[in-house]
């Protein structure tokens, strides 16, 4: 949960899809106690919120066949899982191609596809990192990409480790920048109070507009069509 404060009246709260992350905007006046009993208070609702995306995720599942829409840095392409031979994948101009053995399972071929959006996502970093670490002035010891269920990114300041949900290969890749400097940001500074809002100002002065493209850009599979 993010509780950032802002030149507001009134304290907001929002569930983003598609894991459910919930943000609290609150006004500069209120302090944490009165945050927390507003979070309480809006906890059945909040939950209802979370349902209704991860019901709408199973609803979406891919069950890696052609024609299914997938994404990769932001780019929508359509999946072309016809192929047969030693597992690998490619892109194509607006097509991925997922080629594996003719003897494979569904749950087979999306693990040969996670597996290339981990390796995506992991060559993907390093360059952030030489470019961000100086500019935050902190250091990664560690990067482990690991799905997890209500967060793009968390970090272990003690053994100086960034871990990345491997989801956002899937995202413009802005937002995998915006995630490596406000992890980077927790080794200053571990909370999200106002201290950390500037920072993240002084490093990355768009760094609100990314995160909402982080969390409003779609994920679910669907079927291609000629419109798209």
């Amino acid at each position: 949960m993010d509780v950032v404060y802002k030149d507001i009246k009134n304290l907001h709260i929002s569930v983003y899809p598609p894991v459910g992350r919930v943000r609290v905007a609150a006004p500069y006046r209120l302090d944490e106690d009165t945050i927390r009993l507003a979070i309480v208070q809006r906890l059945p609702w909040i939950k209802k919120q979370r349902e209704q995306l991860q019901n709408a995720d199973r609803q979406t599942e891919r069950q890696m066949v052609s024609g299914e829409t997938h994404y990769i840095w932001g780019e929508r392409l359509r999946l072309d899982s016809s192929r047969r031979g030693r597992s690998k994948v490619s892109v194509a101009g607006k097509t991925l191609w997922l080629t594996t053995p003719g003897d494979y399972s569904e749950e087979q071929r999306r693990a040969v596809l996670d597996n290339w959006y981990r390796k995506e996502l992991k060559a993907a970093v390093p360059p952030l990192l030489a470019r961000w670490q100086p500019i935050v002035g902190e250091e990664v010891a560690k990067v482990v990409v690991r799905r997890m269920k209500t967060k793009w990114g968390t970090c272990h300041t003690e053994s100086r480790t960034i871990w990345l949900n491997p989801e956002l290969a899937k995202k413009n890749p802005r937002g995998l920048e915006y995630i490596v400097v406000h992890e980077l940001t927790h080794f200053v500074e571990r909370t999200h109070n106002e201290r950390f809002v500037q920072l993240m100002d002084l490093h990355m002065p768009d760094w609100r507009a990314r995160r909402d493209e982080l969390n409003d850009a779609p994920l679910a599979a669907e079927e291609w069509n000629s419109e798209g």
